[in-house]
């Protein structure tokens, strides 16, 4: 679609920093709409998936191993990209340090608070926990100065954490901290873990491209599980998992991290970032279900209105009337 093609070329001058991702990106057909929107459905669907699969796993694997060798198995998908999505400019010393950080706070800390979390809570909790990353993305945003907070912005915030509030509630307030707070809180402390790479990387990712940010992240954010890893003994010795458990990590490094990041990436390429976002309610939709049918968690009402609060949360931040059909910023994963 020719105003695609005008959005790339009018991204502020960036599309000459980050001209690698577009080699990539141009592998695919002309019309980009309807696969753009099929990739962000799919890889909301793979992170609601992994959230299930993180719960079964997790117990024999443990929460430092698990995210270790999911990450690698990540890194090794995504790495050999790196050649075709290599920016052109030289990358500052500044700018890598800041990448590293990034890539230790969302792809080391994250996936280890994630599979943590699920030891405590169940997978339909922690799936309407993730699904805040939106909201915790514009609040940390506005908290910056990276964003204005309108009243619209102010109602959506209000409306998550009521949701949140109505899931957490009946252990809240009976006074006691049971598991599910304690997997909660740390579900949530990996969110907001999210919402500052979302904020903060913004500016590379503008520079460079998402996808070179994103692969070159991955990388920091195994070489920051390593020690921890080695430290829990996982690097001694051949992993000993049983078959269920290496099926697990192939999944969650391949379908779960690789193929999830990489669709929603390309998605906001074609996208309005607000369009994007909206397929992420599909996340704790699915594993809510999956959970029910694999897991034998059971579907409360607490926990369909606290969804529905948090996704219409999501929905009030996104709306948009006036940019409809405006060109998408490709260097740029916007927040509104």
């Amino acid at each position: 679609m020719s105003s695609e093609g005008d959005g790339r070329d009018n991204a502020g001058g960036e599309g000459a920093l980050h001209s690698g991702d577009d080699r990539l990106w141009r592998m695919s057909g002309m019309n980009k709409n309807v696969p753009a929107n099929l990739a962000a459905a799919v890889a909301a669907l793979c992170a609601g998936t992994s959230v299930v699969v993180t719960r079964l796993a997790v117990g024999e694997i443990g929460p430092i191993v698990l995210a270790f060798y999911r990450y690698v198995v990540a890194a090794a998908c995504l790495v050999p990209l790196l050649p075709f999505v290599w920016p052109k400019v030289r990358l500052p010393v500044a700018d890598i340090i800041k990448v590293a950080l990034l890539g230790a706070v969302f792809f080391g800390f994250f996936p280890w608070a994630f599979s943590a979390a699920l030891q405590y809570t169940s997978a339909a909790r922690g799936a309407i926990d993730i699904a805040t990353i939106p909201i915790q993305t514009l609040i940390v945003a506005a908290l910056f100065g990276r964003e204005q907070m309108t009243s619209r912005k102010i109602i959506s915030v209000a409306l998550a954490f009521t949701g949140i509030v109505v899931v957490f509630g009946p252990e809240a307030y009976g006074g006691k901290v049971s598991n599910y707070l304690m997997g909660d809180g740390l579900m949530l402390l990996g969110a907001f873990s999210a919402a500052i790479y979302s904020v903060f990387g913004r500016p590379l990712v503008g520079k460079y491209g998402p996808m070179f940010v994103m692969v070159l992240a991955i990388v920091f954010g195994v070489l920051a599980l390593l020690p921890l890893a080695f430290a829990s003994g996982a690097l001694t010795h051949w992993p000993r998992f049983s078959r269920e458990g290496w099926v697990a990590v192939i999944f969650l490094g391949t379908v779960g991290a690789a193929i999830q990041f990489s669709l929603f990436t390309w998605s906001l390429r074609w996208l309005l970032p607000s369009r994007a976002v909206i397929y992420l309610t599909l996340s704790p939709i699915t594993a809510i279900l999956l959970a029910g049918v694999m897991l034998g968690e059971a579907v409360t009402l607490v926990l369909i209105v606290g969804l529905v609060f948090v996704i219409a949360g999501i929905f009030v931040a996104n709306w948009r009337t006036a940019d409809k059909g405006a060109p998408v910023n490709t260097g740029t994963i916007q927040q509104e």
